[in-house]
């Protein structure tokens, strides 16, 4: 640069540009840089506004003296026909005659005098200035709290818009809406608010951070900052169920064989737990010890009740239990919250009985069960007795059950073991005959019959619903299919696998089309009477 270059930009230094870049870099948390480059953009919509929109027009603040430099860049084209805009634009014989040296693809760059901004001038700069500097910050916040999904924070209540509350955590603010604050929670301006980041997404309007004092993991977090052994990973925090406000469970599992994992949670004299409650605005939390076994699970979550007796269903997610008589409001609680809380925890379905209740169902049950031997084996009610007691349910059972099993129940022999598995099988063929003449009768087709999976009496069922081919029985949906056999329930497993066996054969009527395009690939001609 020489001398009388120097000179200028000395006289053109703006020192005062770069105290206010730094100043509102400072206040805003967002880098000098990215405040400068928005003073440049605001300069070059000025002078555009002076000289034409139509130019390329930019600007540059030196980052060092804080002089300002505004020039009109032209670009250089090969030849005349190349040029889309005159203005802004050259070919290169005549940009050799402003510069000898000029290249295509280089700018022809005219310094222009400095910009004394007027009042709109002045007011539009500024615009640019405050909404670059804005999505700056917004994309600073971002950046900062995109990762923080999942922690607490802690911030002052700014202002309420329609029962949603504002909050200012210092370098962004976040939206804790309505229904995520605890139910009867009042909160006035300047009150100290703490919640959970649930979400931080990116929108046209900036980031929003959303936070919540009703998420389950609110509460887990509130353990880990009371309780040291959750922090460092000795107590693990394994499920969270709540009812906000109101009630909520917690299960829990020690890695410390030697440490008990509940009474850490409490503290010395419920001091630790006390403190998350009165966080959750008295919100009562029962800390329940883990277990992998779902049965004793449940039963810990189920407390304060007592539990005589659970029954699990696998297939079905769903267990049983049994509890006595005066337990049974204590079981269910208030508005059934109590189970609810202990079916969230577990992820099971529970269904609570009294005693008395399910002995009256196992009576029924039993007294079914015999009926359905005495009526299909033509045997009395004390050899039908004696097959349910041993854990016999159907005739299928009897049928086809290896002989010694029914050795040994007491009072059978190999002569009486021989002829009830003789009149199981009849009765099974008797039926079976009588179930396939039916489903004759109502018009279903023997293909579906062939379905792997589907049995004679689901047949008469499915045709008595009008599902007579193989294609209407693949165009049931799982649920729909379930929904058919109400008394014998499908699982989803058992249903699904039906489903997709009627479906078979569309997935075999792919590969013969894939074989008649092969020898067209293949250049093979295509057998006489097809086209080519």
């Amino acid at each position: 640069m020489n001398e009388a270059a120097m000179n200028t930009e000395a006289l053109h230094a703006r020192p005062e540009l770069l105290q206010v870049a730094e100043t509102v870099a400072r206040d805003k948390g967002i880098e000098r840089d990215e405040v400068l480059e928005a003073m440049e953009q605001a300069i070059q919509k000025a002078g555009r506004s002076k000289y034409g929109q139509e130019h390329d027009i930019r600007a540059h603040i030196d980052r060092t003296s804080g002089a300002i430099s505004l020039a009109r860049y032209t670009e250089v084209v090969a030849m005349p026909e190349e040029i889309e805009n005159e203005i802004i634009q050259i070919d290169l014989q005549t940009a050799m005659k402003k510069k000898e040296d000029a290249v295509v693809g280089e700018f022809l760059v005219d310094p222009l005098p400095p910009i004394d901004f007027g009042r709109i001038a002045a007011q539009t700069a500024k615009q640019v200035i405050v909404q670059k500097v804005r999505e700056a910050e917004r994309t600073r916040q971002y950046d900062e709290y995109k990762d923080r999904v999942g922690e607490i924070v802690n911030g002052l209540v700014k202002r309420i818009e329609y029962g949603n509350v504002i909050v200012d955590l210092g370098r962004a603010e976040a939206l804790l809406r309505r229904d995520e604050c605890i139910p009867r929670e009042h909160f006035n301006n300047g009150d100290r608010v703490r919640a959970y980041i649930m979400d931080v997404r990116e929108e046209t309007r900036g980031p929003q951070i959303f936070l919540s004092r009703t998420h389950p993991q609110f509460m887990a977090k509130l353990f880990a900052q009371e309780v040291p052994e959750i922090y460092d990973g000795i107590i693990e925090i394994k499920a969270v169920a709540r009812d906000p406000g109101s009630r909520a469970k917690i299960a829990v599992l020690s890695h410390d064989s030697s440490l008990d994992p509940v009474g850490p949670c409490i503290g010395m004299r419920g001091s630790r737990v006390q403190a998350v409650v009165g966080e959750l605005q008295g919100e009562k939390i029962d800390i329940i010890q883990w277990s992998p076994d779902s049965a004793s699970f449940i039963v810990n979550g189920l407390a304060p009740a007592e539990v005589a007796k659970v029954v699990l269903d696998e297939e079905r997610n769903k267990i049983e239990v049994v509890v006595p008589d005066d337990q049974l409001s204590l079981a269910i609680g208030r508005r059934g919250q109590n189970v609810r809380l202990a079916s969230q925890l577990s992820g099971w379905d529970i269904d609570i009985l009294t005693e008395a209740e399910e002995s009256e169902r196992r009576q029924q049950e039993f007294q079914r069960r015999s009926q359905m031997f005495v009526d299909a084996l033509d045997v009395d009610d004390v050899i039908a007795h004696l097959l349910v007691t041993e854990g016999f349910s159907s005739v299928e059972e009897v049928a086809f059950v290896p002989i010694d099993d029914l050795l040994i129940i007491e009072g059978f022999d190999e002569d009486v073991a021989e002829e009830l598995r003789a009149r199981a099988r009849n009765y099974l063929e008797r039926r079976d005959q009588e179930l396939t003449a039916r489903r004759v009768e109502l018009g279903v087709e023997d293909d579906l019959a062939n379905v792997e999976g589907v049995t004679p009496s689901m047949l008469v069922v499915l045709g008595e619903n009008d599902i007579k081919s193989r294609d209407d029985l693949a165009d049931l949906a799982t649920d729909e299919l379930q929904e058919l056999f109400p008394t014998e329930p499908l699982s989803d497993d058992a249903a699904n696998a039906v489903i997709m066996a009627a479906r078979a054969h569309w997935f075999e009527d792919e590969e013969p089309t894939a074989a008649e395009a092969a020898p067209e690939e293949t250049g093979e001609a295509a057998p006489d009477g097809e086209a080519g």
